[in-house]
């Protein structure tokens, strides 16, 4: 049996822009995943836990704050700490390219600027989220 892409997104931090996101989470809604939408205003821990509780295959986060440094490695860490190293963490928003290298190095997947084509997003979804899992396959 077969299972759709799961996807939790939220907005971590104090960032009220969600706009972006909402189109992110429409696109992918439109290309077949299941997505789980945060909302605003919510914690790594918060949304950690949302995650495993909803079993997804990726979380991604969308940050404009300056915060990235901070919240992708906490999320990371307490998806390890919950043994949930398999769920994919990727995100988007204003992150420098000098960032982009060192939280690759924390285990953060892709980061995505402003105006990537959601196409792009998908795709990248769709080829980095089978086989994190050993259950049955993703679509």
């Amino acid at each position: 049996m077969e299972r759709k892409i799961r996807v939790v997104l939220a907005k971590p931090g104090l960032d009220g822009h969600d706009r972006g996101l909402k189109v992110v989470a429409t696109a992918m809604r439109d290309a077949g995943f299941e997505v789980i939408y945060l909302g605003l205003r919510q914690t790594p821990a918060m949304i950690a836990e949302a995650a495993i509780q909803e079993d997804a295959d990726a979380i991604g986060l969308s940050i404009l704050s300056g915060a990235h440094m901070t919240l992708f490695p906490r999320t990371r860490q307490l998806l390890a700490e919950k043994g949930a190293e398999h769920i994919l963490l990727f995100g988007g928003g204003i992150i420098p390219k000098e960032d982009m290298g060192d939280l690759a190095k924390a285990g953060v997947g892709r980061l995505f600027g402003p105006g990537t084509p959601t196409a792009e997003i998908i795709a990248y979804l769709k080829q980095a989220v089978p086989g994190r899992r050993k259950e049955a396959p993703v679509v």
